[in-house]
């Protein structure tokens, strides 16, 4: 048997371990032939491949990023793609695919399913947005670097008596603004799910002030304004639809630098948020997801995705993976609240 995987999206870490992990069982355990395909859903649309056998993924378990590439190509905005696609699997001899991605990735790979292309998709996203799974890789180590970066710039922000406003990633979920902003002791978090009133922010900044500390805000970069919109970095779109947000940093620090009078400055995160070595956790949790992710193909059981329920991982199928995005509950946003100003 051979089996394709491919990585799509957005880099995250713990791709790689993924790739490991499916590879070592495929390999050791049930003698199956393994191919990589290289820049996410463009790798079976062009057949851009890259062999994949114990040598290969010998030392890849630390690494961040993905050996194979990835891409936000949709086989289902090319005239033409799912049959493409259908004829690089059919030349490769390829049975199976595990695909690796978020929403986006695994909403191609529920289509393909359906379609006729055996499919089991592994939860990607350091947005920890996707629905059916508590978690997904990437996120904690996402987290880890937002809370470093928090804990660096508190020291500066207390030596210049400055507001500090980080904006972190998140484009309509804030779990890391949450965990980050709790686990930073930041005195305002700005997440999607709830508008912000400038006001309010404001007045939690001066409260800080009054006490002689420096203000420390968490903003996800799709947090919005009371009767605002989301902020674009830019109008274009990619092959998913989705248009570049951010700025709401900039614009709030500003906003804060006028009404108070105080000091204030932006500091907006980015891809460092994705890069790097991936935590123990997320390396654990990748290696779990890609052994199960073999079982399922071994078991003929497509269409489904692995997802993690408490601490064992399960199989859910990929229309319930897809369905709705998992965003912050506003309970949880309320235990945060009680740290505010």
């Amino acid at each position: 048997m051979r089996i394709g995987v491919l990585t799509g999206g957005g880099d995250c870490p713990g791709l790689n371990a993924v790739i490991r992990a499916v590879v070592r069982k495929g390999v050791e355990v049930h003698g199956w032939d393994v191919l990589g395909f290289r820049n996410g859903w463009r790798g079976p649309l062009e057949g851009l491949t890259k062999q994949l056998g114990l040598d290969e993924v010998e030392d890849i378990l630390t690494r961040g990023g993905t050996i194979l590439g990835s891409s936000r190509t949709n086989p289902y905005r090319v005239e033409g793609g799912v049959d493409k696609l259908k004829a690089v699997l059919a030349e490769h001899g390829v049975d199976a695919l595990v695909a690796i991605g978020g929403e986006d990735t695994l909403g191609v790979a529920k289509r393909l399913n359906e379609d006729g292309v055996p499919v089991v998709g592994v939860p990607k996203t350091i947005d920890n947005d996707l629905g059916a799974t508590d978690y997904t890789f990437g996120f904690d180590t996402a987290v880890h670097i937002a809370t470093e970066a928090i804990d660096r710039l508190r020291t500066t922000a207390e030596s210049h008596h400055r507001a500090l406003v980080i904006e972190v990633m998140g484009r309509h979920a804030g779990w890391i603004a949450l965990h980050s902003g709790v686990a930073g002791g930041a005195n305002v978090i700005l997440v999607p799910e709830r508008p912000f009133s400038v006001d309010k922010v404001v007045q939690w900044v001066r409260r800080r002030f009054e006490r002689q500390y420096a203000p420390i805000i968490v903003v996800a970069e799709g947090a919005v304004p009371d009767g605002g919109t989301e902020m674009l970095h830019s109008g274009e779109k990619d092959a998913f639809g989705h248009v570049r947000l951010g700025g709401v940093g900039t614009w709030l620090a500003e906003e804060i630098a006028e009404r108070t009078g105080k000091e204030s400055r932006a500091v907006v995160l980015g891809h460092v948020q994705r890069g790097g070595t991936p935590t123990a956790y997320d390396r654990v949790l990748a290696t779990r997801f890609g052994l199960h992710a073999v079982d399922a193909v071994h078991d003929g059981d497509f269409g489904v995705m692995v997802a993690l329920r408490g601490t064992d991982i399960v199989r859910v199928r990929l229309a319930e993976a897809t369905s709705a995005l998992k965003t912050v509950p506003l309970e949880r946003y309320a235990e945060a609240e009680v740290f505010f100003g």
